[in-house]
């Protein structure tokens, strides 16, 4: 069968190259046609166009990239009716995702959404959009599957697609030498924001070598630019790797404070935007944590530093409390509930199957009724 499937994110590429490995496992003949990144890629099928390209955060910026998104989305509308895929999944990025399945819809195509829109977060009235347009849901935190039942609409949860992802075992070594690793993000914009001051707050613990996580899409000159004298290591495609030896982290909010709360990383979570853009999501978001360790704890588990709060001072302050080992352990300790929340490994096989099942109407596992 032939799938069409949008990411727009380097979360949605990983996530996305994983589900594609295992489709091809319940689909012999599956034929691909994306969206996406180099993961995703490698998988095989034809790449569209990269996330890299697409990749806007914030109101500001969305509005400031309009034109180039508003052609984007009509020139993705008309490539799908071209492929006439059997199943248009979407992954995540609900400003386009969300427009892309209406249009699906209308046109007669079965459309499943992986990794369900932060609907819960801000506009609810989306869920709406969501019934009407999406033939199956599939969602990857516990608490969502409630959501939409408050909603009158029943989903799949096939648990976090991360805990395929992540490594069991570390192979790798960069030094002897105590590590404090730093995560930037995935986007330009948030590499210019949060990487100075990061790099400015840890500098002060002499005693731990100081690695960034570079992101695979990003160019190696953009960090540069803030690493230029100072004792500062680059590694580019080895998250996991640093994270495994680190003993602390400084993370922009998203995905990355997941997977370093998976990998036992006592961390803290940062994240600075556009002041207009942030003021608007204040007046919108209802939600009392950014970071996904504490949204699935319901508790301030991790520290999050946001806007003003995100500085030299306060960032290194933190820094120090966590490298505190009564503070490292307890932090471990929150990482072991977050775990058990989250269910099995296998949601990329589950989602594959069901994706297999829901086109074919076969049967389905019935130990699989848990999720």
């Amino acid at each position: 069968m032939k799938y069409y499937i949008i990411a727009g994110e380097a979360s949605g590429d990983l996530h996305g190259s994983n589900l594609m490995k295992e489709i091809k496992l319940t689909d012999s003949k599956a034929e691909f046609r994306f969206w996406g990144g180099d993961l995703m890629k490698a998988q095989g099928g034809h790449l569209v166009r990269h996330y890299r390209d697409m990749s806007f955060m914030g109101f500001v910026e969305v509005v400031s990239n309009l034109r180039f998104i508003l052609k984007s989305l009509e020139y993705c509308k008309k490539d799908i009716i071209a492929f006439r895929p059997h199943a248009l999944i979407l992954i995540d990025y609900p400003g386009f995702n969300l427009r892309v399945a209406e249009y699906a819809k209308l046109s007669g195509l079965r459309v499943y959404y992986y990794i369900s829109p932060q609907v819960w977060a801000w506009k609810q009235s989306r869920v709406n959009n969501i019934k009407r347009d999406v033939d199956h849901m599939f969602v990857i935190l516990p608490f969502e599957k409630a959501f939409y039942q408050k909603h009158s609409y029943p989903v799949d949860f096939v648990g976090h697609p991360l805990l395929d992802a992540l490594p069991d075992v570390n192979t790798y070594t960069l030094h002897d030498k105590k590590i404090i690793a730093l995560l930037p993000g995935s986007r330009k914009q948030e590499i210019k924001t949060m990487l100075p001051v990061m790099i400015d707050a840890a500098s002060s613990f002499r005693d731990h070598e100081i690695v960034i996580a570079c992101a695979p899409s990003i160019d190696r000159s953009l960090y540069e630019e803030f690493t230029k004298g100072k004792n500062v290591r680059l590694e580019v495609g080895k998250t996991y790797d640093i994270l495994q030896q680190a003993d602390a982290a400084l993370v922009t909010s998203g995905t990355a404070t997941l997977e370093t709360a998976l990998l036992n990383v006592p961390q803290v979570v940062c994240y600075k935007g556009n002041r207009f853009s942030y003021l608007i999501a204040r007046q919108i978001v209802k939600i009392k944590y950014i970071s996904l360790v504490n949204l699935i704890l319901d508790a301030p588990h991790v520290k999050e530093l946001i806007q003003a709060e995100f500085n030299v001072e306060n960032v290194r302050a933190e820094l120090q409390k966590i490298l505190k080992p009564e503070v490292a352990n307890e932090k471990r300790e929150g990482y072991k509930k977050l775990k058990k929340l989250l269910g099995d490994k296998g949601a990329s096989e589950r989602t594959a199957v069901l994706i297999n099942k829901y086109l074919t109407k076969k049967h389905v596992n019935p130990n699989w009724d848990i999720y």
